[in-house]
């Protein structure tokens, strides 16, 4: 099969369009294409695939995904992250026992209100698109699956975590929910994926290395 599955680590600041297209250019294929968007802020793994694998993304898609972040309390976005703009801050209610209750509680089947800054389509066009030109936008919430979240740190007024979830989950979405369940408001700080389903970030090329590696080129002309 003329293909190839390469996985990425993304870096802070580029789109997965962005890695998309410089392997594009830089690998020499004419089709190339990824399996589940990272926001521009979060780094980790990105699965590219090339040429005839390409048609397998949606079954990329459908893999479980590891995640490793952080929450900021006392804070709320219009984006539920912090590239968004200040919609209010707060005092924080710091309570470990709250926090945690709540963060296992979202392990399961639970219907999550995706983030208005978002790549759903609501109307044909792009939701986020919509929050740029000032709309107010409230998207219905939908199932996704949760299968585990731990809480690796606290230190006020962030929590360090890791999470397993299924397709669709939005991670800022739980932590602006913890936010509304403290009543202080709460956004994703930061945020890495470190799996989708077999493959591993630790197993990852850095986009550069990728670039230079001569196996990886040359797939369509």
């Amino acid at each position: 099969m003329n293909g190839l599955i390469l996985p990425i680590d993304k870096p802070a600041g580029w789109t997965s369009f962005d890695v998309v297209a410089k392997l594009r250019r830089g690998l020499k294929w004419k089709k190339v294409g990824h399996a589940g968007t990272l926001d521009p802020s979060a780094t980790g793994l990105l699965i590219v695939l090339f040429g005839e694998m390409t048609r397998y993304s949606d079954e990329f898609m459908e893999l479980g995904k590891s995640y490793s972040g952080a929450i900021r309390l006392g804070l709320t976005t219009d984006s539920d992250d912090l590239d968004g703009n200040i919609v209010s801050e707060s005092e924080v209610q710091w309570n470990e026992e709250s926090i945690t209750s709540f963060l296992y509680s979202q392990v399961g089947e639970i219907a999550q209100k995706p983030p208005a800054v978002s790549a759903i389509q609501v109307a044909g066009v792009r939701s986020y698109k919509r929050v740029l030109k000032g709309h107010a936008i409230e998207l219905a919430a939908r199932q996704v699956r949760i299968d585990a979240i731990r809480v690796t740190s606290f230190r006020n007024p962030e929590i360090d975590f890791e999470m397993d979830c299924g397709k669709g989950t939005y991670v800022r979405s739980v932590a602006r929910d913890l936010g509304e369940a403290l009543g202080c408001g709460a956004v994703l700080a930061s945020l890495r994926r470190t799996r989708i389903g077999g493959f591993h970030v630790r197993h990852a090329w850095a986009v550069g290395e990728a670039l230079e590696r001569p196996e990886f080129r040359g797939g369509e002309h």
